[in-house]
């Protein structure tokens, strides 16, 4: 592998890297166009020095040239999981962290020589990230996503009885997290819920409190 090749594979790397993370810039994402570009590049050189091994070394030594470079794919795993954040019920960043996996694949594939999936991955990447999201928007505005904490009596069965109610109404439990209220043995159950047509939050809350004593109510949005 020549230098020239070498220096191009990592400028290729840097622009496609630096491309998909000047989207995330202007969303204020939590990684943004150093560190999309930092990840290309840097999954690049891995690919790129694990095949300098293998050329190196392949007439005397059982090497594999894949083997440095798939511990990107896992490893960029770490970094993606920085970038994903828990707000009330819900959970931003999985996009920002699939996408940062994803320019890892792409950084491989510019230093495995693999210039046309590359690009072709880039541009796939920018249509989805930049267009997609209106096509979500629209989906998301036909349903309705509360938030919801409730503290009830600890006692068996108290979780089914919540979901007997819910499915019966038509709500949709999306996310559920239960913690114990160690001073009172109460239960805080904090729910992300999907809303059918003609439903209020309100009329949730009025429903549980019909069947079940809510010791606490807090809506989360």
């Amino acid at each position: 592998m020549s230098t020239y090749e070498i220096i191009f594979k990592l400028a290729l790397s840097c622009i496609l890297g630096g491309v998909i993370g000047l989207e995330r810039e202007s969303l204020n994402r939590p990684a943004g166009l150093r560190t999309y570009t930092l990840v290309c590049v840097g999954s690049t050189l891995a690919m790129i020095v694990s095949i300098d091994i293998y050329l190196q070394y392949y007439q005397t030594v059982n090497a594999d040239p894949g083997r440095i470079a798939a511990q990107v794919v896992s490893g960029i795993g770490f970094l993606g999981a920085g970038t994903i954040m828990r707000e009330g019920a819900s959970v931003r960043g999985l996009t920002t962290a699939a996408g940062l996996w994803t320019v890892a694949c792409i950084g491989l594939a510019v230093g495995a020589g693999l210039y046309i999936p590359a690009v072709a991955a880039t541009i796939l990447i920018l249509f989805v990230l930049i267009y997609f999201i209106k096509f979500e928007q629209f989906i998301t505005g036909l349903r309705e996503f509360k938030g919801l904490v409730i503290v009830v009596e600890d006692r068996p069965g108290q979780v089914g009885r919540i979901g007997n109610i819910l499915g019966d109404m038509g709500v949709l439990i999306k996310n559920i997290q239960l913690s114990r209220i160690e001073e009172s043995d109460d239960l805080e159950v904090e729910m992300l819920l999907e809303l059918p047509s003609g439903k209020t939050i309100s009329d949730v809350i009025d429903e549980l409190n019909r069947t079940i004593e809510l010791r606490k109510v807090d809506r989360l949005n």
